[in-house]
């Protein structure tokens, strides 16, 4: 029996192969490759999360998308999709604190190390990885600038780490209904900044952020 298309993207437009990293791997006799991303360098309150993605060889790689490029309802549909057809799925979440900690570079990279070993035992035998740098792990990876439109596997980790990270906002938002999470996701909206400025920061504002330091806790 094939496996459900979610129904928002049955009328999705073609586009350029996303497999093309994969394949070469398994080609080369690799068949545990993952694809890892994160979501939240930018914003200023909240965590960062990354996941990794292994894909099964046999999925429809086409639907797994740049998740900025997806609305909300399709990513989670996108996210329930990916253990309907048995992809191992890690995240990592390094705090607010921790990113004042570290700098927001090391701790997205953190995180992705954290999402790759959440994936095993055992490890993936290789890494595409979206953006410049290598995560901190003795593995072989290929950092591919613009992965999500690269990788069907990052496209994939970034759609997790994205609905991740909006439940975790979401959450959050119950807490400080002052900032309006719910809406803004912790970017600095023009309603974001001005609640700044009138309540200050809270625990979950990253306190080393212009836009967030200058207000002081």
């Amino acid at each position: 029996m094939a496996v459900p298309r979610p129904g928002s993207l049955q009328n999705r437009s073609p586009s350029p192969d996303s497999f093309s990293f994969e394949r070469h791997a398994y080609r080369r006799g690799i068949l545990r490759i993952a694809g890892c991303d994160e979501a939240g360098r930018g914003p200023l309150a909240g965590p960062v999360v990354a996941a990794a993605v292994v894909l099964p060889p046999d999925c429809d790689y086409t639907l797994f998308r740049d998740s900025k490029i997806l609305a909300p309802r399709v990513r989670e549909e996108l996210a329930a999709h990916l253990a309907e057809i048995g992809a191992a799925v890690g995240v990592g979440i390094v705090s607010a604190a921790e990113i004042d900690r570290l700098n927001i570079l090391r701790a997205s990279l953190h995180a992705m190390r954290l999402a790759v070993e959440d994936l095993g035992p055992p490890l993936p035998d290789e890494l595409l990885v979206d953006g410049k740098f290598a995560v901190p792990l003795p593995l072989a990876q290929q950092p591919l600038i613009k992965g999500e439109t690269k990788s069907a596997s990052i496209a994939a980790a970034s759609i997790v780490a994205k609905v991740t990270r909006d439940r975790i906002m979401d959450e959050l938002h119950n807490r400080y209904p002052v900032y309006n999470f719910l809406r803004n996701k912790g970017y600095p909206t023009k309603e974001h900044r001005l609640a700044l400025l009138e309540h200050g920061p809270s625990f979950e504002h990253r306190q080393t952020f212009r836009g967030v330091r200058e207000h002081g806790r």
